[in-house]
């Protein structure tokens, strides 16, 4: 009798233990992010979009320097913009903002549109709060699944390495558009 009801007992904290540890993996759980602890380590799968409005009254980049020859460019080698981009849970300029893209980046290509990027994506929902991931890479905008290098972080991505996916979700002629970033950054435990 004795060990049934020692057997009954741990089987009661066991089953506790996984519902604790089940319910602990799930709660920082967003529809955009999802964090896997293996061990050591911390895989965060990211999915947003980065808006980029560089025309109009409400632009959220804008040029801040260009070389002589930029406007004569067709690629607009030269430019530097200085960025504050909103990052939305879907592609809707009205779905949830969930933080943002703050730095700049630089058209780097003669021939072919390519963007030197450094931006810091800095997130505002949930557990991410105040945490943020720096991207430093080469964006060669016309391509889709184009690969960038996630270099660094804070909070929750601190000492964070990875790679983003971006593909162009919509373009205008202005200049503006909207990218859906899907986002995996490696952190320790």
């Amino acid at each position: 009798m004795e060990l049934q009801n020692l057997t009954i007992t741990l089987v009661i904290i066991l089953v506790s233990n996984i519902f604790t540890c089940v319910q602990s993996q799930t709660s920082d759980q967003t529809l955009w992010a999802k964090r896997n602890e293996t061990g050591k380590e911390v895989i965060t799968a990211l999915q947003f979009y980065f808006h980029d409005v560089v025309s109009g009254p409400n632009a959220t980049a804008t040029r801040i320097a260009q070389a002589a020859e930029t406007n004569a460019s067709s690629t607009q080698f030269g430019g530097l913009w200085m960025v504050d981009d909103p990052l939305t849970e879907g592609p809707e300029p009205s779905s949830k903002l969930i933080g943002r893209a703050r730095g700049l980046y630089g058209s780097a290509g003669q021939t072919d549109f390519g963007l030197i990027m450094a931006l810091s994506y800095v997130f505002t929902d949930g557990v991410y709060d105040g945490s943020s991931f720096s991207l430093l890479s080469f964006n060669p905008v016309m391509k889709s699944g184009r690969e960038m290098a996630v270099v660094g972080g804070t909070g929750l991505f601190r000492l964070a390495r990875g790679y983003a996916i971006a593909n162009t979700y919509q373009a205008n002629a202005s200049g503006d558009a909207i990218v859906g970033y899907n986002v995996t950054i490696i952190t320790y435990v």
